[in-house]
């Protein structure tokens, strides 16, 4: 927060919009002399009893006084601030700064008395939470470093709110008052508490969103056709299990239904609460909606109108008056200018979208921003029966649109914690919040995989998205991203069959692949696939052609039981002749050999075998699947050939009863291990789930004609074998490889290391050098001697460099350092090029130097263009370099490489996000390309990477703990044998770059 210039100026910078426990929203401002009004009616409608406990006596109203005291703040020693819906208030909190005495003071006493009141009816919804958030941020702002409150014993719900805050705090008890006293400095524990609030706020905003009780469509046509009039019939046709309602203003007085809807004038006639308005009217019309609706107590909007952000500045205006008035009622919106939400759970069946098909219940989660996008996700998987592991389709869909309000930050808070969702898929165009982003992936990618496809990536977002711009390239972004866990793929197809296949699969435990089939080249195309991704593969196993299904079983039964294979891949071409394996035999022989070895995934890489996907879907069962039509050209496309094939006969490969094992879990086994059912469903699958065939939906491009099982089949059973199927080797060993890396991240991640101490880091000298640097201006390089004396508090020696403007002084400078010397010519074209000539190395004597001095200046011009200096010589090693920079959107950035052309042309760097463990330091030493040659390439002696990874540590604690520190470059980084040596530094200061992640729970300003 910035500091006003004018102690009685408004603070505008205070307002903020906030998620509430419940998924309103409020918002929080400062109380001022305006407010007198809706203070007295607030206070009217709090109980005695709150009263009671705010005033310590009966206090049935409010004197003149008291209204001016509580209006009336100097914003510096005594501030209010209000918790407002609809704009009044619902609850309050001041603070008046105190003395050691406890009587009013001002500055420099850094202490206050904190006071709140929420009204009754407000109670229960983390409004105090909330709001002492937002205070203690305003009292630090203002250079107050401790609260006291006194609350009553009976007071339980506000005790509550002060001890769970996290902060630490003293506790005692005198005259009947229980007398709280807590510092402000955030701690471990107060934002552990404060992300947990925000989490179950966010995820339960988007929860009213996505299951609402009831529904109404504003902008039903009366007439057929029209998108209001679409979405109304796609929710009633899904079977939405709340109440549904039509609305146009339009609507004739006598009309009461609408397509055999409910059908009213206006959101206000409706008798009985609204929890989700779809909104589907023109622009010009929107804001009168959204009033109807706050004031009927409609909890959230999806506002499918156009003509906002992305129709240009005047639409953007438009948009963020939309934002605003919407969370003035204490609403959330998704949109606008979105596609519409889904959710296919049984007791919601809500398809509140621009999609005529209500896709397959399923585990999978979708996020889109945009909604061509989102068509293109929704058909794929329709189409492709839930996708190639069979029936695996979607639990819930949104499309933010515009993302104005909602965003995928939101729904991944939703997914986080969600029993339906197991595999979250997101297409992001642009991240808001690249800090918070980060921070959310990283903790459900512990929990679930989280597979990310992000357009936009050469050029400029959407213009409908407002986000703050980062100077970081799309290669570091990704990398900070692999970093937290998110498993980064460059296309939908690689979305969706990396999420279908992690959806249904088992983590393998290794980069182990064991390679099977009846086609050699189809074999050796996969090896050669494996070994393009960084796997590991076994020779393949070539069955022949006249492999029967018994010799698939058995040859997939020795591949999963054999230790030194952690997934196996099996490929299969078409045979001819009497003894050729029908597609059901073989499905059904791959899925007895799987179930028998649950633990290791299996994938099959198919060549034109028209129902062998189809028939791996209903695997799990040994019914005979009804009879399907002729088969219809297959979609290039599309990993699930078109249907056909030979119905299952009865097979050998089922165990015995399994009576007396116990049944399945209620939730799926998480990723990594896999148990079958104990009894094969009946209709486990597409091809046993009855009905006739369903065409894709329209925006299905190459669909091709390919028959779907029908959406209101039901969904396979919790952990059901679904093996899947690809139509060429490099989609299946891409797929699996990102779930290799991902489980290597998660086995990392249980164990995610430490950001070690050092004896020897002296972090108070540090900061009493950087402010008296800052003191000299707002933002400056530093000097050489400043560069080393203040990297020299953190243990980072640096080889002094000492300018030689003449031959003489580059004499006297050698003699001071030392023979062997280096000489270098330091001007901007020539610095850390040693390929164009500008460096002299070893020079053992005055002799060599001098006559160096005189072959650089003959080269390259004058010693004022060259800017010579004389370092002292390190011992040989691999140069390298070492940077941290403050993205203002991503935070601050480590990132290592080696240094020289070469590097720089192929862009070899990698990155983490700071503070960087010892693990990450360790992992970022081994994830550049070049790194061969820091562990002894072609006999090369190894480097000493402890002590680069040491560098590194102490780099990422220097930015970590003094933000004023916005770039530091190491270069080069000499890494010998024993030891390296910096032999080049620079470093920037600036005051601190605001951190929106570690104030109070915000949503973003409009």
């Amino acid at each position: 927060m910035q500091t006003s210039s004018d102690r009685h100026e408004y603070p505008a910078h205070w307002e903020a919009d906030v998620v509430l426990r419940d998924g309103g929203t409020a918002r929080i401002r400062p109380i001022t002399a305006d407010d007198a009004e809706r203070l007295v009616k607030f206070y009217e409608q709090v109980s005695d009893e709150s009263k009671y406990f705010r005033f310590f006596a009966p206090y049935p109203r409010l004197s003149a006084k008291d209204v001016h005291r509580f209006t009336h703040h100097d914003y510096v020693d005594r501030v209010g601030l209000a918790a407002t819906v609809g704009g009044e208030f619902i609850a309050t909190v001041r603070y008046d700064r105190i003395g050691t005495d406890g009587t009013p003071a001002s500055a420099p006493a850094d202490e206050a008395e904190v006071a709140f009141l929420v009204q009754d009816a407000h109670q229960g919804r983390g409004v105090a939470s909330a709001l002492l958030e937002h205070i203690a941020a305003v009292a630090r702002e203002r250079g107050i470093r401790r609260f006291a409150a006194e609350v009553l014993p009976a007071n339980t719900k506000m005790i509550k709110v002060f001890t769970d805050a996290g902060y630490t705090q003293k506790r005692s008890f005198e005259d009947g008052v229980v007398r709280l006293e807590f510092d402000l400095e955030p701690t471990d524990r107060s934002l552990a508490v404060q992300y947990a609030r925000e989490q179950r706020a966010e995820a339960r905003s988007v929860q009213r969103l996505l299951a609402p009780g009831s529904v109404a469509v504003i902008g039903t046509g009366r007439t057929p056709g029209g998108v209001g009039r679409n979405i109304l019939g796609n929710i009633r046709d899904a079977g939405y299990t709340g109440r549904l309602y039509a609305v146009n203003r339009a609507m004739p007085e006598e009309q009461k239904e609408l397509d055999g809807v409910p059908a009213y004038r206006s959101v206000r006639e409706i008798d009985g609460p609204v929890d989700l308005a779809v909104v589907a009217v023109p622009a010009e019309h929107v804001p009168e909606v959204v009033t109807e609706c706050g004031e009927h107590g409609v909890q959230g909007l999806v506002v499918i109108s156009a003509g906002y952000a992305e129709s240009g500045p005047e639409g953007r205006e438009r948009q963020r008056a939309l934002v605003r008035q919407a969370r003035s009622y204490g609403m959330r919106i998704i949109g606008p200018n979105a596609f519409g939400v889904i959710n296919t759970a049984p007791q919601v069946r809500l398809n509140a979208s621009l999609a005529p098909e209500m896709p397959r219940p399923g585990r999978i989660g979708l996020f889109a921003q945009s909604g061509a996008i989102g068509i293109a996700l929704l058909s794929r998987l329709h189409r492709r029966g839930g996708g190639v592991t069979g029936v695996t389709g979607v639990s819930t869909f949104v499309s933010s649109g515009n993302r104005a309000d909602v965003s995928g930050n939101d729904v991944l808070q939703y997914w986080y914690e969600d029993p339906d969702t197991d595999v979250a898929l997101m297409y992001l165009e642009s991240i808001g919040n690249p800090r918070k982003f980060t921070r959310l992936a990283r903790r459900t990618a512990a929990a679930k995989p989280l597979v990310v496809v992000q357009g936009a990536r050469h050029g400029a977002g959407p213009r409908g998205h407002a986000v703050r711009a980062t100077r970081l390239p799309h290669a570091t972004v990704s990398a900070l991203l692999r970093q937290a866990g998110v498993i980064r793929v460059d296309t939908i197809t690689e979305l969706v069959d990396t999420g279908l296949l992690l959806a249904r699969q088992p983590l393998p435990a290794g980069p182990r692949v064991a390679i099977l089939g009846n086609s050699e080249s189809l074999g050796l195309l996969t090896y050669d696939a494996c070994l393009a991704e960084g796997l590991r593969p076994h020779p393949p196993l070539d069955l022949t052609t006249e492999a029967t299904a018994a010799d698939f079983h058995a040859a997939l039964s020795r591949a999963l039981a054999d230790d030194s294979c952690d997934a196996v891949v099996v490929t299969a071409i078409p045979s001819v002749g009497e003894s050729s394996v029908g597609d059901a035999a073989l499905a059904e022989a791959l899925r007895s050999a799987a179930t028998a070895t649950p633990a290791k995934p299996v994938l099959v890489v198919h060549v034109e075998l028209g129902g062998l996907a189809e028939a791996l879907s209903a695997a799990a069962s040994t019914a005979r699947p009804p009879r399907r039509p002729e088969p219809a050209a297959a979609d290039p496309d599309d990993p699930s050939p078109a249907p056909g094939g030979t119905p299952a006969p009865a097979t050998p490969y089922d165990r015995p009863s399994s009576a007396g094992r116990p049944a399945p879990a209620e939730r799926p086994p998480t990723p990594g291990t896999r148990t079958a059912p104990s009894a094969p469903p009946a209709h486990a699958g597409a091809a046993a789930a009855g009905g006739a065939p369903t065409p894709a939906p329209p925006g299905a491009a190459g669909a091709a004609g390919a028959s779907v099982p029908p959406a209101s089949a039901p969904a396979p059973p919790k952990g059901a074998l679904l093996i899947p199927a690809y139509p060429a080797a490099e989609r299946a060993v891409r797929a699996l490889g990102h779930a290799v890396a991902y489980a290597q991240w998660r086995r990392d991640a249980a164990e995610p290391g430490k950001v070690p101490e050092y004896d020897d880091i002296d972090e108070r000298r540090a900061a009493a050098l950087i402010d008296g640097m800052l003191a000299r201006g707002q933002g400056l390089t530093l000097g050489s001697e400043d560069t080393c004396e203040l990297l020299g508090a953190y243990g980072i020696d640096v080889h002094r460099a000492l300018p030689a403007p003449t031959p003489d002084a580059a004499a006297e400078a050698a003699a001071r350092l030392g023979y062997p010397v280096a000489l270098k010519a330091t001007a901007p074209h020539l610095r850390h090029r040693a390929d164009l000539g500008g460096v002299r190395l070893d020079l053992a004597d005055e002799n060599q130097l001098r006559r160096a001095y005189t072959e650089l200046t003959g080269l390259f011009g004058t010693a004022e263009e060259l800017r010579p200096v004389v370092q002292r010589m390190a011992p040989r090693g691999v140069d390298t370099v070492v940077r941290a920079v403050i993205d203002p959107a991503a935070g601050a950035v480590l990132s290592f490489g080696l240094a020289g052309a070469a590097s720089q042309l192929l862009d070899d760097m990698a990155h983490r996000l700071i503070p960087v463990t010892d693990r990450e330091a360790a992992s970022l030493v081994r994830s550049i390309r070049t790194a061969p040659l820091l562990f002894g390439w072609r006999g090369s002696a190894p480097v000493d990477t402890p002590a680069l990874e040491e560098l590194l540590l102490r780099v990422s604690r220097l930015v970590h703990d003094h933000p004023e520190v916005v770039a530091v470059t190491l270069e080069p980084v000499v890494v010998a044998p024993q030891g390296l040596s910096v032999l080049g530094a620079s470093v920037r200061l600036a005051p601190p770059p605001a951190r929106d992640d570690l104030g109070p729970r915000t949503l973003p300003a409009y």
